[in-house]
């Protein structure tokens, strides 16, 4: 049987024989497209992606007539075709087929919306969830990506990496202000992260969203890994921290040692 190929991205990036640049231009229009950045030019869009506007635009002609994106004829705008790439990761992957039922369970014993994330740059990317929140918000919807300094799951992924990760992360692009709360500073936030890692779980508070807080544990499959967070999300009130984490957290670390054994 064919060993499992265990090579970083970065390994793949480095190997010309088998890399497609003209791919990779093509992917990188994509990730300049956001919630505050929904529509560009095709000069705005050479400028983001390094490319020439020549090159950009054929990407995004060909990208249109792949359905990925519209356009007026000045600006261009993604389709919800793109769609369809983020429900396939989450039809297929085996991850969250698997933790579905220990959500649902979990959901049901707290009454509070539970997640499973992962880390991805510098975002987390919800890729499970279940439960009906007790507020009229209803939570995070499969796919978000939130930034991971705002949030539990995304601090105690990120603490878990060790330092030298940390560090390379913090280096790598600034730490947004969401609130008054969020947590910017490099140096407070690697501290902060080291006492996440040798408590092995998180709370965040009021760091994305103002009256409200996160909660998350490891999720690790049966050699220790780290694969992603099993978090929930809850309005503040006023239940204290100490409370709402005694009341949520017993039950967290549970379950994820549960489905440690399937992981």
């Amino acid at each position: 049987m064919k060993s499992a190929d265990t090579r970083s991205p970065m390994a793949y990036r480095d190997d010309p024989k088998n890399w497609v640049a003209g791919l990779e231009k093509g992917l990188a229009i994509f990730d300049v497209f956001d919630a505050e950045h929904s529509r560009f030019t095709a000069t705005e869009i050479a400028k983001l992606c390094g490319l020439s506007r020549t090159a950009a635009r054929r990407y995004l002609n060909t990208l249109i007539g792949l359905g990925f994106f519209s356009t007026d004829g000045k600006l261009y705008w993604l389709t919800p075709k793109i769609m369809r790439l983020g429900s396939a990761y989450l039809e297929s992957a085996r991850l969250p087929r698997l933790v579905q039922p220990a959500l649902q369970s979990l959901a049901a014993s707290t009454q509070e919306i539970s997640y499973v994330s992962i880390l991805d740059g510098h975002d987390v990317v919800y890729i499970a969830r279940n439960g009906s929140n007790r507020s009229m918000n209803t939570g995070f919807v499969l796919g978000a990506r939130i930034p991971a300094h705002t949030t539990a799951a995304g601090q105690l992924l990120l603490a878990l990496q060790g330092n030298e990760a940390i560090d390379a992360w913090l280096a790598s692009k600034p730490l947004h202000t969401y609130t008054p709360f969020t947590l910017t500073n490099p140096d407070q936030m690697r501290a902060h992260l080291q006492g996440l890692r040798r408590q092995d779980w998180a709370v965040s508070e009021q760091q994305f969203d103002l009256a409200y807080r996160g909660v998350a544990v490891p999720l690790r499959d049966n050699r220790g890994q780290v694969l992603a967070a099993l978090n929930i999300s809850m309005p503040m009130g006023n239940e204290s921290t100490e409370h709402a984490v005694s009341r949520v957290l017993p039950q967290m670390q549970e379950t994820a040692q549960r489905l440690r054994q399937l992981l």
